[in-house]
């Protein structure tokens, strides 16, 4: 089949899957903000229960991330993030889920060799560079004396 470079853009573009992007991104609002409403109650439950707000801060944070892990241990978190996509990675649920789901995934393995190292796979690499990238960063402030 011959075809010219215009025709099989007209070709390709009649026959590619069609993009849901409005739909997607309002799945990925509705999630996401349900997530961070949950936190927020959360917050707003553990500061009414006679926590300061640091310490009710840290405890909504403990609850989001066990949450998320037990959620991922049923398998509910990946039917939330197949409806919700990129809304669940929400930045605390997300990485919950990121250490949880690898882990679990490998636990046939043993719980040193599989579950223990593997449960960093996904999540490692944005810790290594995230600690690496904010000592840099500290450096660099302390070196033009912003710090």
């Amino acid at each position: 089949m011959d075809m010219t470079k215009e025709e099989y853009r007209e070709y390709a573009k009649r026959h590619a899957p069609r993009s849901h992007i409005r739909r997607n991104a309002l799945r990925a609002f509705l999630v996401g903000g349900t997530i961070c409403c949950l936190g927020q109650l959360l917050l707003g439950f553990y500061t009414a229960h006679g926590l300061d707000p640091d310490a009710a801060g840290t405890a909504a944070s403990i609850s989001l991330v066990l949450l998320a892990a037990l959620l991922t241990g049923f398998g509910v978190y990946d039917e939330l993030a197949k409806f919700g996509g990129a809304g669940t990675l929400v930045p605390i649920t997300g990485f919950a889920n990121a250490v949880a789901a690898p882990a679990l995934e490998f636990k046939t393995e043993g719980l040193i060799a599989g579950t223990g190292a593997k449960m960093f796979v996904i999540a490692g690499p944005v810790l290594v560079y995230g600690v690496g990238s904010s000592v840099l960063y500290g450096l660099l402030l302390v070196l033009l004396g912003q710090a």
